[in-house]
């Protein structure tokens, strides 16, 4: 039986998007869409084959570009200016009616409704420094912003008309120092994950389905401790002190492994995942393309594309547990750093 997957990457250095088609096991690029300066995020409404990239530029934007399937096209639809920076994560919610956004460089972070692809002018504002990431609940009552610079995680609520309203409190610590940067929500919304830049840690937060409030209950390293690296912090440079530097993180089959990158050793790491939630460091790791800042698991967990900020090409994986094969590489472009399927 034929099984085939679109994948979107993001070449930030080189400002475009490639198309790759995944078809029992082998990877294909079919298409490259540029004009995207600066791109290194972007979010997927699959229903209605509409995508969402955030721009740099003068000004920097969210440009919504419309998929086509057969050839991987990318065209323009509409373009929502960002006067005050632009967004490093962009998440859906309300079935693709909302969108939220983090900005780093600003200290920022929005709410929006979606209007037939187009970007209303954002609703809520928030503010904390070096805002890296956003998402919402499974059903689109509660965002949760990640502040690096702040170590802490945002707690909101989602009003009727996409407004965020602080939860009590507003704001729940991660260990100082650490640099919180990406979450993940579990498939029972009853657990929040968030993996650390300066430590590389997996955080684990409990989360109350009711009212939507966090509650820190443990952590779990993701980097390999074999390499010497040492804690990182605030403007440092990580290749260059050997530093720990955390990226991207994205659960695998069942819910079973937390997959998580970290970018001076270029490594991906599986931190296993109990019943009950709680979380144990990797037991192997995998080398992958230099600086992998970005990868994804197709959604039945078989596969694992992975790209790197300082390599031009991606890397199919097959998906054992927690083991990676690597099939294949496939040029992709400059500055390689977000990977979906589509």
């Amino acid at each position: 039986m034929t099984q085939s997957h679109l994948i979107l990457v993001a070449n930030a250095g080189d400002g475009s998007i490639s198309t790759f088609q995944l078809t029992d096991g082998a990877l294909e690029r079919i298409a490259v869409t540029e004009g995207l300066d600066g791109c290194s995020t972007f979010a997927v409404d699959a229903a209605r084959d509409l995508v969402y990239a955030g721009v740099k530029g003068a000004p920097a934007a969210i440009v919504t570009l419309r998929l086509d399937r057969s050839s991987g096209r990318l065209s323009e639809v509409s373009r929502r200016d960002l006067p005050d920076g632009g967004m490093n994560y962009l998440a859906l919610t309300r079935d693709g009616g909302g969108l939220l956004g983090a900005s780093y460089g600003g200290g920022y972070g929005i709410s929006a409704a979606i209007t037939d692809g187009v970007v209303g002018e954002p609703v809520s504002r928030v503010e904390f420094p070096n805002l890296h990431s956003v998402l919402p609940s499974a059903d689109g009552r509660f965002a949760y912003f990640v502040s690096l610079g702040a170590d802490l995680v945002a707690q909101y609520a989602l009003d009727d008309d996409l407004r965020l309203v602080a939860l009590t409190p507003e704001t729940v610590a991660a260990p100082k120092g650490s640099g919180p940067r990406h979450l993940v929500l579990n498939d029972a919304q009853d657990a929040v994950y968030v993996l650390t830049e300066f430590s590389a840690e997996v955080l684990h937060f409990a989360r109350d389905t009711s009212n939507g409030t966090l509650e820190p209950v443990g952590a779990a390293s993701a980097f390999d401790p074999s390499k010497g690296l040492e804690h990182s912090r605030f403007g440092a440079d990580p290749r260059a002190e050997h530093l720990i530097w955390g990226a991207d993180l994205h659960f695998g089959a069942q819910g079973r492994w937390l997959w998580a990158s970290e970018r001076t050793e270029s490594t991906l790491g599986a931190v296993s995942v109990a019943d009950d939630g709680s979380l144990s460091a990797p037991t192997g790791f995998t080398v992958t393309e230099e600086q992998p800042r970005g990868f994804a698991l197709s959604p039945d967990g078989a596969y694992l594309v992975a790209a790197g900020e300082r390599s031009t090409s991606v890397a199919l994986y097959a998906v054992d547990a927690d083991r990676l094969e690597l099939r294949q590489r496939a040029e992709t472009g400059g500055g390689a750093n977000w990977v979906r399927f589509v």
